[in-house]
């Protein structure tokens, strides 16, 4: 008897093995996101207009913020190397106006600071200048770049984001993940982020 024979499943149990993996896996990623939004500090972006041509497709609205543009004056600490991918660790601090911005960066871990949250971004590809330094700018996502809303109902909160009357209120976990919790069109909220 060959050793493939001896540990073959009959094709029922392993129908129920391959379903219950497929159910842990969604499962985590579904509480991986509702761990963030029950437990993630509270922060509040304003919203920037994006290119008309670009609004909505299909069912979500893209979103820009002042944070996704990271001068070379706040970056700290030691750069990558040239042609590498690499994630900015990004300091934000509220303002008067309770809307938050960036205060700090840098590719390497920033301390915790009160009164301040760090966003990590998602991995961007990194180049030196021509002279060898900084970019001037670093154009960078968090993963909250769009948001989903029933079929229909995004043109009020793209006429909104382009009239810069659109706010997001995001919570972050402990390692910089951001979630979009909510939305705010002039100052009401119009669209609550449930859990699951």
């Amino acid at each position: 008897m060959t050793a493939s024979r001896l540990f073959r499943l009959p094709p029922v149990a392993a129908a129920i093995i391959a379903a219950a993996l497929q159910t842990a896996v969604i499962g985590y990623m579904v509480e991986s996101r509702a761990s963030i939004l029950r437990n993630g500090a509270d922060i509040k972006l304003k919203t920037l207009p994006v290119d008309p041509r670009d609004l909505l497709r299909g069912d979500y609205v893209i979103l820009s913020y002042p944070i996704s543009t990271i001068s070379k004056s706040i970056v700290t600490g030691e750069m990558p190397q040239g042609g590498t991918r690499a994630r900015l660790n990004v300091r934000l601090k509220p303002g008067a106006d309770g809307l938050w911005t960036a205060t700090e960066a840098s590719f390497g871990a920033l301390a915790p600071q009160e009164g301040s949250v760090v966003l990590r971004t998602l991995p961007l590809d990194f180049y030196t200048s021509v002279a060898g330094g900084l970019p001037d700018t670093f154009f960078v996502e968090y993963g909250i770049e769009r948001y989903y809303v029933p079929e229909g109902e995004g043109k009020v909160l793209e006429d909104g984001r382009n009239q810069e009357e659109l706010e997001v209120e995001a919570r972050v976990s402990k390692d910089g993940t951001p979630q979009i919790a909510r939305l705010v069109l002039r100052g009401e909220p119009v669209y609550d982020e449930p859990l699951y």
